[in-house]
């Protein structure tokens, strides 16, 4: 199967399990099997990012007689387009056949939804955005299960404890919740149980695989569940928050899992946390963002660290945090990509301009944090498509402002573009050169008297002015000039002109026709 460092590697039993059941008449045709899509992101304990180790992604499809086959993340992100749409449904796969032998591995070749009809298909709308996944909507239930190992005694911290972090209060989660969504969610009725005791000691839920420790997260979720079951009453229950007394693999995890609850055999949305996770709401908030089915955001230096984006919760959850004294790191909001992902962005805060559209358009952009702006809150730039569509790249604009419980902190109040492509990755872009390695800089905050071009040079973007809600924007076609390169333009009283075409050689994406300039100013470091 195709590497990725980012991966846990697949079981061998699992993987020669799968083999036998797709493989075993020996013929070389797809394979076509059904099942349920299990994703699971791992997200390791705050460290300096030279220290720290990688983000983690397991997918894997589990059938209807519970059989677990690993599947390669980069092979599945590949084979479905928008794997994290995917989360959670009911999917087809077809695999084929890659080598000979018993232990012969199948290649993931496609991966399609085979839920419900009602439920979205596959589709990419005018901007290249993939529209596969149904939204979030409505009361979403979570409870919160304890569980302490056999040989570990602590209890970090008490029932009350984790039922006050459903509050509805400022710096609880069902209020960040309700506003992160524009009223979408809540998380009505969720509340916590515990401590349970599971029947095994850590070293039996966590071992050592190739010199690495990995931890069981079906045993994990089983076992809890189990322990839980007696008392819990799961019916209406669409996620679970197991906290654990003592550390798991190094990592929190965040997706989905299925186990028999209250007699039945339930998939809900879930999360596996150590100490250091529960004990702030950050980190907590991140792992429920990926029970929801969100993948994470990125920044652009390029480097393999997921964990550099502090303008989404589901990128860096620690940077540009707020504090309280009883949730600790309290969680930033998510970015507007994110949102759009789970149906929260209507159809009046989004502003789409499709491919091709070069008409001047001056657009009122209001903070993303409003919860009743009448202009748009996402400005959507849809670019040539590509051969590929789900692999297809467009920008996306949005106002943020240092305000409120959870945005106080923020590194300015500014315009962010975000780029997404890589199968629905949201990278902010940095105008700095080379751009810096965590982009809450002056680069990537876009602000009155700035000028970004996209790297195709096909349009720009001038933020005008701050209004009461948010910022003016004006997004235009390139100029284009012949005959050499023009003196970069300067603002003149009360109007900025538009940047000249870059000469060849020159940065793409950068403010102004010259690298390391602003308009006609240098660029603020």
């Amino acid at each position: 199967m195709t590497s990725n460092p980012g991966a846990r590697r697949p079981r061998a039993s699992a993987l020669v399990a799968g083999g036998l059941l797709l493989l075993g008449g020996g013929s070389a045709a797809a394979q076509v099997v059904q099942g349920r899509l299990e994703l699971q992101w791992g997200d390791p304990a705050p460290a300096p990012a030279e220290h720290r180790p990688p983000a983690r992604l397991l997918a894997t499809l589990v059938t209807d007689d519970g059989t677990r086959i690993a599947l390669d993340p980069v092979q599945a992100r590949r084979a479905a387009g928008d794997l994290y749409a995917l989360s959670n449904r009911r999917v087809a796969v077809a695999f084929v056949e890659q080598g000979r032998g018993v232990l012969r591995q199948p290649e993931v070749e496609v991966i399609v939804p085979a839920d419900r009809p009602w439920q979205r298909a596959p589709a990419v709308d005018a901007a290249g955005r993939v529209v596969a996944g149904a939204g979030v909507e409505g009361s979403t239930r979570w409870v919160t299960l304890a569980c302490r190992f056999s040989d570990i005694a602590a209890e970090q911290k008490t029932r009350d404890f984790f039922t006050s972090q459903y509050g509805h209060l400022p710096g609880q989660l069902g209020h960040y919740w309700i506003e992160v969504s524009y009223g979408k969610i809540d998380l009505a009725g969720s509340q916590a149980y515990g401590w349970f005791a599971l029947p095994s000691p850590r070293d039996a839920y966590v071992t050592m695989v190739d010199g690495e420790e990995e931890a069981d997260l079906d045993k994990l979720f089983t076992d809890c569940a189990a322990a839980a079951d007696p008392t819990v009453d799961f019916a209406g229950v669409q996620g679970v928050n197991m906290m654990f007394n003592g550390d798991l693999d190094g990592y929190a995890w965040g997706g989905g899992a299925c186990a028999v609850l209250d007699g039945t055999r339930r998939c809900p949305r879930t999360t596996w946390n150590p100490p250091w996770a529960f004990t702030n709401l950050a980190p907590l908030a991140h792992e429920m963002g990926h029970g929801y089915g969100l993948p994470h955001s990125d920044n652009s230096d390029g480097d393999d660290d997921t964990y550099d984006n502090p303008w989404d919760v589901m990128s860096d959850a620690w940077s540009n945090a707020m504090y309280n004294v009883n949730f600790g790191a309290l969680p930033k909001h998510i970015n507007m990509v994110q949102r759009d992902r789970l149906g929260w962005v209507d159809a009046a805060r989004r502003l789409v301009i499709p491919d091709g559209d070069f008409a001047r358009t001056t657009v009122q952009l209001d903070f993303a944090h409003l919860p009743g702006a009448t202009n748009p809150q996402m400005i959507v730039l849809a670019m040539q498509s590509r051969p590929d569509p789900y692999a297809t790249v467009f920008y996306t604009l949005e106002a943020r402002q240092r305000t409120g419980t959870y945005e106080s902190a923020l590194a300015g109040n500014a315009v962010i573009i975000h780029r997404v492509e890589d199968y629905g990755t949201a990278y902010s872009v940095d105008a700095d050169v080379p751009p810096a390695d965590v982009s809450n800089n002056e680069g990537s905050m876009f602000k009155p008297g700035e000028v970004w071009q996209s790297p195709d040079r096909s349009r720009w973007i001038r933020i005008d002015a701050t209004t009461a809600t948010g910022f003016l924007v004006t997004i235009g076609p390139q100029v284009r000039v012949t005959g050499g390169r023009l003196p970069a333009q300067r603002k003149a009283a009360g109007k900025v002109a538009p940047p000249p075409a870059r000469a060849a050689g020159q940065a793409s994406g950068s403010r102004d026709s010259r690298p390391g300039r602003v308009d006609g100013k240098p660029a603020m470091r």
